[in-house]
Parts: structure tokens; C-alpha cells; sequence
């Protein structure tokens, strides 16, 4: 008898959680929307750089890393870098204490930021 009500106990846990799996996959792919991403190009002037590959590599590759940036290129001797980034993702003022932020905020700052163009490309 304590064998079938522990065999029972046990079958009815194993059933029970792999319901409320499911139930936890159905609500994330409810929650999926499209979402028309909306993408634009900013231009900013950074003060600090004094190297190509040490400064402007480093901030062009931190930069490239963060989620909603799809472009990042940093010219050294121009003192700007250009990204395009994902308005719905990211900010501009993000981006800015992105930049601002490296190293602990000692190095670089951001001195003047321009909008290129605006592009908007929708997400399927």
C-alpha cells in the first residue's frame, strides 16, 4: 500500500510540473510582438583619444557590443565616431554615457553629437 501511494505521489508531481512547463512556453511566445525597429545614424565628436588602435579601437569595440548598436566606426584623427543604432534599443544619451563611461568615465567624453539620417526598417 505505501508503495502505491508513494508510486501516485510521485506520478502526480512528474505530470503537475511538466504542465506548468508548458503553460510558461505558451505566455513567451504570446508575449512576442513585431515590432517596427526604427534605426538611426549618429555622429559624435569625442575629446581624449590619443591613439588609434588604443583609443579609438577601444571605444569603437565596446561600443560594437551593446545591444541595439549595429554600427560602430571611430576615426582617430577626426576625433569622431559614427554608430547607427536602434532608437527602440538604445538612446542617444545612451550612447553618450557609453562612451563617457569607458575606463571609468576618466578618458573620453563626448562633446557634440549630430544626427546623419533616420532610417526605419521593420523587424519580421
Amino acid at each position: 500500500m505505501k508503495i502505491y501511494i508513494s508510486v501516485l505521489i510521485i506520478s502526480f508531481v512528474l505530470f503537475s510540473c511538466n504542465e506548468t512547463k508548458k503553460d510558461s512556453v505558451k505566455k513567451v511566445e504570446i508575449s512576442k510582438q513585431e515590432v517596427a525597429a526604427v534605426y538611426k545614424n549618429l555622429e559624435v565628436e569625442i575629446e581624449g583619444m590619443t591613439c588609434e588602435i588604443g583609443c579609438a579601437r577601444l571605444i569603437e569595440s565596446k561600443l560594437s557590443k551593446v545591444d541595439g548598436i549595429t554600427y560602430s566606426k571611430v576615426n582617430f584623427e577626426a576625433k569622431k565616431g559614427l554608430f547607427t543604432y536602434d532608437e527602440n534599443k538604445i538612446s542617444k544619451e545612451g550612447i553618450i554615457a557609453k562612451i563617457d563611461g569607458i575606463a571609468g568615465g576618466d578618458l573620453y567624453k563626448v562633446t557634440k553629437s549630430t544626427y546623419i539620417t533616420e532610417i526605419i526598417k521593420e523587424i519580421k
